[in-house]
């Protein structure tokens, strides 16, 4: 039995609009003014957007089911698995004590506050939420920051100021990919265009940090070095997005941001050293006592899974994961189940469970070559790993719940309608695209919630108007990233890092101004794209169902495995060559003993 779509059950756009906006606006009522948990808030939206499917959009219960279903799924494999194993990585460097050694090592290069500012809270930061996102980079940089004298308040809104360049590519890529999923676009095109748009943004954020802290007078007095943190992050940005795809940009950006920083700091010193009028007292004072072999080993985590993530990128190296480790199915009683409302084609529902070639499966892979060289056992690491699943067992719950209602607002209609709503403003659309982005990461607290939520829906109604349906549905993704710094979630994490608990509206009074700035920019640029930069859109092609057999280079993919293995053991033996060659032996802090 098939059901054909409807998109204006009540033959009154405006009515069918307010309808389909209910299970959107209760979230929003759940989160702000109710002050739900996040799990919560998701369960009871999907809950409401089924009930709103099955009786005002009359889709049969059973299909309404199915399809939240299949967004579940989706939202477990690949989603879920990419952010436990990048968390779980995170967690091994932490336990092992290695993680302090990173710590000391980024708080020794400098004693200047504007220069702790830019390697801290915006490079290291940003290279956290490539390796593992999920508020992990600002509570790591805002209590580094404080414990080195900052004021607190300070500390945390300049975290979360300097996590927005970041966020469209944190977690691996995973917003990236879940938008690539709802949208039907390809991720490598909305990289591009994501990596073609934030660089902007990105290349400005040290300079607008370093005047919010010093002023103007102070900030030029560091120009060089805001000047080499911006371009070096910013060219990385765009060169990854565009060449290497969406799970690499943040963690190579801050990499090398930190890099030509150090370099930078070798050759040249501000003047003088400023620091905040009555600051407290530092309560962690960074030491040089680590040796460079003792770096590396705290640093060969992150290595590996670069060059990891690197190596599962390329097209053979997937084909050859894939010829071996893909499973693919039609979901039954939905697949060709739902024909769209202008009696096109059956829409197919399929579930591809791609364990070999997943990005979270080389993020595992990364975590358990790690574990050996920062000097655990694996034992700790299984006992690390099922931490890890209780420490994100409700962030699971929420994502699964956002995308079961992302599916069944597509499947049903709801979003649709949304969008004939939206395309009423015709042709300002483009600049509102990124308003909705921004707003999904200020209610959800997730650039990746967002792109489920809004991903299809951008990309409908710029259909409807005639836009290329790429720039919204990148735009969701990069106005997402201002929302970031002020989302409930984001400050209470920032705040608890801090131990300015209960101080949450001061410091979304220091943020919201920020956020609207650069939410504005985004806007025009946006609309710019739309109807007067098309060179910045990349040409693609739409995503297929079709499961063409294994690709002409499977052997060649078989090769690139060989080499990596080659590569992965060279590494692990320098590591553990250095350690043993000069040990020094420390505490489970980190320290030196």
């Amino acid at each position: 039995m098939n059901w054909t779509q409807i998109t204006d059950p009540f033959n009154n756009l405006a009515l069918s609009a307010l309808v389909a906006a209910a299970p959107i606006v209760f979230i929003f009522w759940a989160l702000i003014i109710k002050k739900m948990k996040g799990y919560q808030a998701s369960l009871g939206t999907v809950a409401l957007a089924i009930v709103i499917a099955v009786l005002v959009y009359r889709m049969p219960a059973g299909l309404a089911l199915l399809s939240t279903a299949h967004g579940a799924l989706y939202g477990l494999f690949p989603v879920c698995w990419i952010i436990i194993t990048a968390v779980f990585l995170y967690n091994i460097t932490v336990r092992s004590g290695q993680f302090e050694i990173v710590k000391n090592f980024m708080a020794s290069i400098t004693s200047d506050r504007r220069l702790q500012a830019l390697l801290i809270a915006f490079s290291f930061g940003s290279f956290l939420e490539g390796t593992a996102g999920m508020g992990t980079p600002v509570a790591i940089t805002a209590s580094m920051l404080a414990g080195l004298g900052f004021n607190p308040l300070y500390a945390a809104g300049i975290c979360l100021i300097a996590n927005t360049a970041p966020v469209a590519f944190g977690g691996v890529g995973i917003p990236i990919i879940v938008a690539s999923q709802v949208s039907g676009l390809p991720e490598m095109a909305i990289s591009q265009l994501v990596g073609r748009t934030l660089p902007f943004l990105s290349v400005f954020i040290p300079l607008y940090l370093v005047v919010l802290m010093a002023g103007f007078k102070k900030t030029l007095e560091v120009l060089p070095a805001i000047l080499v943190s911006g371009i070096a992050f910013a060219f990385f940005q765009w060169f990854s997005s565009n060449y290497l795809g969406p799970m690499l940009p943040d963690v190579i950006a801050g990499l090398a941001s930190i890099v030509c920083l150090m370099i930078l700091l070798k050759f040249w010193k501000p003047k003088e050293i400023w620091r905040f009028h009555d600051e407290p007292a530092p309560t962690f004072t960074p030491t040089h006592a680590y040796s460079s072999s003792q770096v590396v080993r705290a640093w060969s985590p992150f290595i590996i899974l670069t060059v990891m993530i690197i190596a599962w990128g390329l097209q053979p190296v997937k084909d050859a994961l894939d010829y071996t480790g893909l499973i693919k199915f039609n979901i039954p009683g939905l697949h060709q189940a739902i024909r769209s409302e202008d009696g096109g084609t059956l829409i197919a529902q399929t579930f591809k469970f791609n364990y070999l070639s997943a990005s979270g499966t080389a993020i595992l892979i990364s975590a358990f070559i790690s574990i050996p060289l920062i000097g655990l056992r694996f034992t700790d690491g299984i006992k690390i790993f099922f931490f890890t699943l209780n420490q994100l067992k409700f962030p699971i719950i929420t994502i699964a719940a956002i995308l079961g209602f992302a599916y069944v607002a597509n499947h049903s209609g709801i979003t649709l309608t949304l969008a004939n709503a939206l395309a009423s403003t015709g042709f300002l659309f483009p600049f509102f695209a990124p308003v909705l982005g921004w707003l999904g990461v200020f209610l959800t607290g997730s650039d990746t919630s967002s792109n489920a939520l809004f991903g299809k829906l951008q990309f409908a109604t710029a259909a409807a108007i005639g836009v290329d349906p790429l720039v919204t549905v990148a735009a969701n993704a990069s106005g997402g990233v201002v929302g970031k710094m002020i989302s409930p979630q984001s400050i209470a994490i920032a705040t608890a890092s801090v131990g300015l608990i209960g101080q949450e509206s001061k410091l979304f009074r220091f943020t919201v101004k920020h956020s609207f700035i650069m939410l504005f920019a985004i806007c025009l640029m946006t609309l710019a794209q739309a109807y007067v930069l098309h060179w910045m859109i990349p040409a693609y092609r739409m995503l297929d169902s079709k499961n063409a057999g294994p690709a002409p280079a499977i052997w060649q993919g078989y090769a690139y495995l060989l080499l990596l293995a080659g590569l992965l053991a060279a590494i692990a033996a320098a590591v553990l060559f250095a350690a043993r060659r000069k040990p020094r032996p420390y505490d489970v802090a980190g320290r030196p003993e």
